[in-house]
């Protein structure tokens, strides 16, 4: 039997998880808690701990999850920033995640955001529940003939781009690592970074979270943008420098902002702080802009995408407990086999 803890667990997660080990001898146990050093207690017992994108498992809380048993850490996310690999490696745990579970979610997600930000929606949807039928400030701009640039040419980025041609958008892309052949089917144009952020009506970042792209989208890239440019970000809430995003709002530059990710986000995306007092005072000055949306995080949230996370979760949970190979580009420390 595998005894795994989940931490971090929401509704959404246990029935996919359970749909997904169907049969198998998997034990469950779901802990609404965070992982940390302080919580890793709650592991007594368990082979292995299945954790999400704000667990923290640093040096101090592998280490207490080593001496509890513990041997595989089973991200069910594609981010690990929150994981020592090195400390998990020195130590001897495997460490695993899900790299794709569904593009498209993400993809459509962030042309979502753009359709709702440009066209108003949010705001129209409020006016139409308070009976006020009027029309005047919900004026937005027709796609179609306008330029993207979408920053990130990986799988979500790609379909973000294809969707964004359907229409009938001219697209620059950029990254560091091109794919020509996939642009030239598509009419994509790839560019430098200085004439996507100089051309585009519509930006729309879908680039990992490394120390090159920490803060790429700052006060000097900002002064780049045309004015009444829209800001798209379902990638990783650090890409952008939030200090000076606001700056730029205040100041009338920006003709929009969609985040489903934010760089404070922890402690306060996918928790319910209503009837709390937000501390954050940079994530309470985004919410007073009328030109910004922001949803917390769920751009990965569709029944296909929580079906594939639990799916490859429990592929690499089986599969380190019988030191069989991981599935292919998941695991970040393979001790797995003998």
């Amino acid at each position: 039997m595998i005894r795994t803890v989940v931490f971090d667990a929401k509704p959404y997660d246990r029935e996919p998880l359970h749909h997904a080990s169907a049969g198998m001898d998997i034990d469950w146990r779901f802990m609404d808690c965070r992982l940390t050093a302080e919580t890793s207690a709650a592991a007594t017992g368990a082979q292995a701990v299945c954790i999400f994108v704000n667990d923290h498992a640093d040096r101090p809380c592998l280490e207490a999850l080593k001496a509890l048993g513990v041997k595989h850490i089973a991200l069910r996310c594609a981010g690990f920033n929150g994981v020592d690999l090195v400390a998990a490696r020195d130590l001897g745990l495997s460490v695993t995640r899900v790299p794709a579970y569904s593009p498209h979610a993400v993809a459509e997600h962030a042309v979502a955001l753009l359709l709702a930000l440009n066209r108003k929606i949010p705001r129209a949807n409020n006016r139409v529940h308070d009976l006020n039928f009027s029309l005047n400030g919900l004026v937005g701009f027709d796609l179609h003939g306008k330029t993207a640039g979408i920053v990130g040419t990986g799988k979500i980025g790609r379909i973000t781009a294809q969707i964004l041609r359907g229409f009938g958008m001219r697209v620059l892309a950029y990254d560091p690592y091109p794919s020509p052949d996939w642009a030239v089917e598509h009419g994509i144009e790839y560019s430098d970074p200085r004439t996507l952020a100089t051309e585009s009506e519509v930006i729309s970042l879908h680039t990992p979270l490394t120390p090159e792209t920490h803060h790429i989208i700052r006060k000097e890239t900002l002064e780049l943008m045309k004015p009444g440019t829209i800001l798209i970000n379902v990638s990783r809430g650090a890409l952008i420098d939030t200090r000076a995003l606001i700056e730029a709002l205040k100041a009338g530059r920006l003709g929009g902002v969609a985040l489903d990710v934010y760089e404070e986000e922890e402690g306060v995306f996918f928790e319910d702080l209503s009837g709390q007092i937000l501390q954050d005072d940079d994530l309470a000055r985004l919410l007073t802009f009328p030109n910004v949306l922001i949803t917390a995080h769920q751009a990965f949230l569709t029944k296909e995408a929580l079906s594939e996370i639990a799916r490859v979760t429990v592929a690499n949970l089986t599969a380190g407990a019988e030191g069989r190979p991981f599935l292919p580009e998941t695991a970040l420390v393979d001790l797995s086999s003998p």
